[in-house]
């Protein structure tokens, strides 16, 4: 599993020893479950089909595709990791940020909630 917070080095790491079979060809199938989610992952992460990267792959090794997929990840991730350290250390910040998402998360469940009283008959208190 890689998450947002680790680092470049920690989310190459877990690339590389992602589990793919025997055989060093890039391409998707239910025979190879591994390969078929690395390549999801890089299209994911890159916007290019799955069919272009298996072209581009072709001929290649596991270590070469792993490579490229480590570094997409990354690529993909290093911003919202570094966001996140630079929130996680400003307590201002995410009180503010805290507070926001509560007043809105209030605000959708009060409106909800009115039209579920309304539907199932329940008159409004006034406030």
């Amino acid at each position: 599993t890689v998450f947002i917070t680790d680092r470049p080095e920690d989310v190459r790491k877990k690339i590389m020893s992602a589990v793919t079979d025997s055989s060093a060809e890039v391409r998707p199938g239910p025979d190879k479950p591994g390969v078929t989610n690395l390549l999801s992952i890089m299209s994911a992460c890159t916007g290019r089909s799955v069919a272009a990267l298996e072209s581009e792959f072709a001929g290649k090794g596991y270590g070469d595709f792993k490579k490229a997929v480590a570094d997409a990840v990354v690529a993909t991730l290093d911003p919202v990791r570094v966001r996140y350290d630079e929130l996680i250390k400003d307590r201002a910040e995410l009180d503010r940020i805290f507070k926001s998402g509560a007043e809105q998360a209030q605000a959708t469940a009060f409106r909800t909630l009115s039209k579920v009283n309304r539907k199932v008959g329940f008159v409004e208190r006034p406030r």
